[in-house]
């Protein structure tokens, strides 16, 4: 399994409103998700700087790449694009973090 972590952004005054939009996120998404290997995907908050923190464990990084193809993400991406920082595409802008530790 490969672990993944990546830090995005909330808009100011936006916070309860990203976090209704996935309670629950869409089955069409979660569907996606699953079946391109991916495992364990949280989001963590950190409020004062609407920080969130990204996790999640995939099977292969061919496939979590290819879900950025699917209709279903690039729907998504344009639903959360008046909440958050978005690039061109309308992916959220977030920046990959490396791990340096690791306890099993």
């Amino acid at each position: 399994m490969i672990r993944k972590a990546f830090v995005m952004q909330v808009d100011p005054g936006r916070l309860d409103e990203y976090r209704d939009r996935h309670r629950p996120i869409w089955p069409d998404l979660e569907e996606v998700l699953k079946s391109h290997g991916v495992h364990n995907y949280s989001i963590f908050l950190l409020p004062g700087t609407r920080q969130l923190f990204a996790y999640a464990e995939v099977e292969d990084e061919a496939q979590w790449r290819q879900i950025a193809q699917s209709d279903p993400c690039r729907r998504w991406w344009a639903y959360m694009r008046d909440i958050m920082p978005t690039n061109e595409d309308h992916s959220p802008v977030c920046e990959d973090l490396e791990e340096v530790f690791h306890l099993d």
